[in-house]
């Protein structure tokens, strides 16, 4: 059917590519690209072999010319950018110069700020329609899925959605006293800011962590979960009319947390740069090089992941409730692509997002969240590819 260029070869991006070859009749070529080739070289080894022709190239995902020269010289018809979100906006501006389709899983970050939003990307919108190309945003699980779980319930289940919790849980286990399942830069930047919820059409900011429960998730038992702040809120709450309130949900352990505090006390989560031997550095940053690397966590990891949303409304002019969630096994994920689960449970929906709009189901000129498009065929590959969800009409619910 067609090419794909994956920009990131960390541990989404290898989980993309060995999907993007599960899907031959849809990838029949791939171009995997990133600042370190020698990454992508190694991808390629162990792909090589199959129906789908891979490709390497070198390039800097926050420079817009490289980026156009390589989507000139390999000509994909679909961007996959999962590098980090800094270079959402670089890679959005060559696919616009060069009319190719984009899909990414997480919203632009400014580097010296830690905040994202969609006014960035969305911003792009006529651009995109004007340029009869699609981008396709937040197709990972948390935003995402997640997403898509919201569009196939409000289309099956409910006349009016009012609540939603999405709840993100990884009882998983690497042996490191501390580490980070993502990216440690953005996974600290996101853990340290304020949280925030939507009710009443309007942000309710609270202080970071400041707002605990306990839940008791299928398959893996009682965690702590936090309150934070997170992307698809934003997108969901433009997007699903009649909402009163969309809450974000993510476990984490007393030990986590214990080191995290200790860091951020001595200054080690800061993104404000210090001088050090006569150079400016990111104090965020250097911690990033010397914890372990979340592609390296694959081998060590085990237990589950749960994620999924609890949806409250009304269908036929009764109230309803509705657990839409996946369950993941980390040394599963490994034994079939060599990654954890966390890696996994981005790269799969990265991947079904690049197929939705390459085999035209979701393809329309424009900027669009992946809940404004019929989440069926979505739904029916992630069952298809990996990620199976399960159902419950009787769920606990969220004080």
């Amino acid at each position: 059917m067609g090419k794909a260029l994956i920009i990131g070869a960390g541990g989404v991006g290898s989980v993309v590519a060995h999907k993007c070859v599960q899907a031959p009749e849809v990838f029949e070529e791939i171009c995997i690209a990133s600042r370190t080739k020698s990454k992508c070289d190694e991808l390629k080894q162990k792909l090589d072999g199959g129906k789908t022709k891979i490709q390497t190239a070198q390039v800097d995902a926050n420079n817009t010319e490289e980026i156009i020269n390589l989507i000139n010289k390999f000509k994909p018809d679909i961007v996959i950018n999962v590098a980090l979100p800094y270079h959402d906006l670089p890679i959005m501006d060559a696919c616009l110069a060069t009319k190719t389709d984009y899909v990414d899983t997480a919203n632009y970050e400014p580097p010296d700020i830690p905040k994202f939003e969609y006014k960035w990307q969305w911003a792009y919108k006529d651009k995109f329609k004007d340029a009869g190309i699609t981008a396709l945003l937040g197709s990972g699980f948390d935003p995402g899925v997640t997403g898509v779980f919201t569009a196939y319930a409000k289309k099956h289940h409910f006349d009016e959605i009012h609540y939603v919790d999405i709840l993100d849980a990884n009882a998983g286990d690497h042996g490191y006293p501390f580490a980070t399942n993502f990216n440690p830069e953005i996974n600290i930047r996101e853990i340290t800011a304020k949280g925030s919820y939507w009710e009443n059409g309007k942000w309710i900011e609270t202080e970071p962590l400041e707002i605990k429960r306990k839940y008791n998730f299928p398959e893996i038992g009682e965690m702590d979960i936090y309150l934070l702040h997170h992307e698809e809120i934003e997108s969901l709450a433009k997007n699903i009319k009649g909402v009163k309130r969309i809450r974000f949900w993510m476990t984490f352990s007393e030990k986590y947390l214990t080191h995290l505090q200790v860091l951020q006390n001595v200054g080690m989560t800061s993104i404000e740069p210090i001088e050090f031997q006569g150079m400016k550095i990111q104090p965020l940053q250097f911690l990033k090089a010397v914890l372990p690397d979340p592609a390296t966590l694959g081998p060590r990891t085990k237990g589950k992941t749960n994620i999924g949303c609890i949806f409250q409304g009304i269908k036929d002019g009764k109230k309803k409730t509705y657990y839409l969630y996946n369950v993941c096994d980390h040394q599963e994920c490994y034994k079939e692509v060599g990654s954890q689960a966390v890696s996994y449970t981005a790269g799969v929906p990265a991947m079904i997002g690049a197929l939705m709009v390459m085999t035209g189901k979701w393809k329309k000129p424009g900027v669009f969240n992946v809940e404004e498009f019929d989440p069926d065929p979505y739904m029916d590959a992630l069952n298809k590819y990996g990620l199976p969800w399960k159902e419950s009409f009787s769920p606990e619910l969220i004080d």
